[in-house]
């Protein structure tokens, strides 16, 4: 702000100061304009987000829309401070403190140049100092691992020669160190980045490798880590209770030039809710359709509770099977109805109803079994009770071809299964377990859009399962696939693969 002794004493100087700072102020009208515009957006886009399902963004788009929107916000505010000329008085948003302890510190010191005090031209003493920590990066860096291997002969007799083993290795006689092979593989079963992508981000930096190389990197090391996907489905197995579900996997159709849809089945553990002991954990099996016989094979002796939406194909195992119970959803239950809330009063009414059953979830959820069938027993049996006569009733009064009365049908021809979880504390009230475990396979699919072919389906289920374990765990994938290569490559025991599995610490 100009103070009363900066002013100009003449006239012509203060009409250029006073037409500058009208020019600023008009400036600074724009960039105010500019950045409430772009905060009304953001505002839009939080509503899409969180609004009534029908308006809602696929969250991909959402999270990229967002990003850009943010990202102009940003520049706008900073023009505006600019114009403002006072960004130096203006306090910063900072991130003091929360930069990882592990990561390096390279110091510098920024110094001055004369140590004779201004005033006096005595020698100055330091009395403190100011730090501040700032977030670097090193893009990535390749580097080239040489292995020499002296060979050594004797004089006596030269017949003898001795040289150590070389190294075991995933790709013999290939480019790749295992850590390399890791990174490709975190790269486009973790962070969605096809192996094309890949290529290309390597040749920025010299390095040319064909995609048909890293496709040969990721099939060998799928060979090598099939043993512990089925090593995992074979535990999950022997669990009590599982999750399942299934999501399309688009597949090259040979000969066709088109595609063809198979199916990755999901199956998962997670006994947190209940308090339960053992890891969670989740097994992808790749198959080249959606029929029941697939999820019978998968499971093989799968004795217990069977949690999953409402595909016929799991009924028709139950019904084949009977050492299997199932346990519905009640999320897809609620999804129905969500979709008819705006205009039925029936289910909005459906709607509250189910609210009461996910309120009492969240009080029980992390206590142990028997607690929370107990409560469930005294206060969401009623609620489930009540339901099922309001279902009822509505049915017989609403048509048979009417959106609403299919939803009321999905639910009462399933209420057995939905009502499970009232008599078993370990039923958790929806599947949502399984489907935050299919979405990576949706997200990895939206950016490769299909498998070239059924062995690359499959291939695709036993990395995924590696990798969804670690985060599951949270451990870094890409340290447990460095470790894990390194010793299969080694000549790991297959009858002691169970050790390798990402819940045990990587020693």
């Amino acid at each position: 702000m100009l103070m009363e002794a900066d002013l100009p004493n003449d006239v012509e100087a203060l009409r250029a100061l006073v037409l500058e700072q009208a020019r600023e102020l008009d400036a600074l009208k724009v960039f105010q304009a500019e950045v409430e515009r772009l905060k009304a957006i953001i505002d839009a886009l939080q509503r899409h987000r969180f609004g009534r399902r029908s308006e809602q963004l696929d969250p991909d788009q959402f999270e990229l829309a967002l990003e850009e929107v943010e990202t102009a916000l940003a520049e706008a505010e900073h023009a505006r401070d600019k114009a403002r000329r006072a960004s130096a008085e203006r306090p910063r948003k900072t991130n003091r403190g929360s930069l990882p302890a592990h990561l390096e510190r390279i110091e510098q010191v920024v110094d001055v140049e004369d140590k004779n005090c201004p005033c006096c031209g005595g020698a100055l003493h330091q009395i403190g100092e100011d730090v501040a920590e700032r977030l670097d990066v090193v893009p990535t860096t390749f580097r080239v691992l040489v292995t020499r291997r002296p060979r050594y002969g004797c004089r006596s007799c030269e017949s003898a020669v001795v040289q150590a083993p070389a190294p075991a290795r995933i790709v013999e006689g290939g480019l790749p160190t295992e850590a390399l092979i890791a990174q490709v593989l975190v790269a486009k079963y973790a962070d969605h980045l096809p192996l094309y992508r890949q290529s290309q981000i390597y040749a920025r930096q010299g390095i040319q490798i064909d995609r048909s190389t890293l496709a040969d990197w990721v099939g060998r090391a799928a060979w090598y880590l099939r043993p512990l996907r089925d090593h995992i489905l074979e535990r999950l197995r022997r669990s009590e209770r599982l999750f399942a579900d299934e999501t399309t996997a688009p597949v090259l159709n040979p000969g066709t030039g088109r595609t063809k849809t198979g199916q990755l089945w999901a199956y998962a553990r997670d006994d947190r809710p209940w308090g339960g002991g053992d890891p969670p954990m989740v097994a992808y099996v790749y198959a080249a359709d959606r029929k029941s016989e697939r999820a019978e094979a998968h499971l093989g002796d799968f004795v217990g509770v069977l949690q999953v939406d409402g595909y016929g194909g799991y009924a028709a195992l139950a019904r084949r099977r009977n050492q299997i119970r199932l346990a519905f959803c009640w999320a897809h239950v609620r999804r129905k109805f969500y979709e008819l809330a705006d205009t039925s009063p029936v289910a909005t009414e459906v709607l509250r109803r189910i609210a009461q059953l996910y309120v009492i979830e969240d009080e029980v959820r992390g206590t142990p079994a028997e607690q929370r069938r107990q409560v469930r027993a005294e206060r969401s049996r009623v609620i489930i009770d009540d339901l099922r006569d309001y279902l009822e009733a509505r049915n017989r009064q609403v048509s048979a071809k009417a959106k609403l009365g299919e939803a009321i049908r999905y639910a009462l021809t399933r209420w057995d299964g939905l009502s499970r979880f009232l008599d078993d504390g370990r039923v958790d009230l929806d599947s949502n377990t399984v489907e935050r475990s299919i979405r990576p396979l949706a997200l990895n699919r939206k950016n490769a859009l299909f498998a070239g072919s059924d062995e690359g389906g499959d291939n695709w289920a036993v990395i995924a399962t590696l990798i969804e374990n670690c985060k599951l765990t949270g451990i870094n994938p890409h340290v447990w696939l460095t470790d894990t290569l390194t010793k299969l490559a080694g000549g790991h025991p297959a009858n002691v693969v169970g050790e390798l599995v990402p819940w045990t610490p990587v020693v």
